[in-house]
């Protein structure tokens, strides 16, 4: 399960995942979308006001420090979109799925 992994430095010089690998992954995070030619993971969330949709990029935003790994975040009232990808590579690597399987987490909980 992709949530009880750790997300690995990525230091670059490594090739981003294929479409056909990130498809694979997609799988294990539900409601996630490849975009930009499979290069991105993105993902919006619902909130009913604007603090809840604070208080959840906040909540992400602990989880990234954790992780060392950073999302784009974008949110307002009622609403948090996030965007994940691993910005060395230009792409998508296994702990962007990493990242995103634990931020679902987070809105679960």
């Amino acid at each position: 399960m992709l949530d009880q992994k750790t997300c690995v430095p990525c230091q670059g010089g490594i090739p981003p995942l294929t479409k056909e690998e990130a498809e694979k992954f997609l799988g294990e995070i539900p409601n996630w979308r490849l975009v930009d030619d499979a290069t991105k993971l993105v993902r919006g969330f619902d909130f009913p006001n604007f603090m809840d949709s604070l208080e959840f990029a906040t909540k992400i935003s602990h989880l990234a420090e954790e992780e060392g790994h950073h999302p784009d975040i974008c949110f307002g009232w009622g609403y948090c979109n996030v965007s994940v990808y691993t910005h060395k590579i230009g792409g998508l690597h296994e702990n962007d799925f990493i990242l995103a399987a634990k931020i679902g987490q987070l809105y679960q909980s």
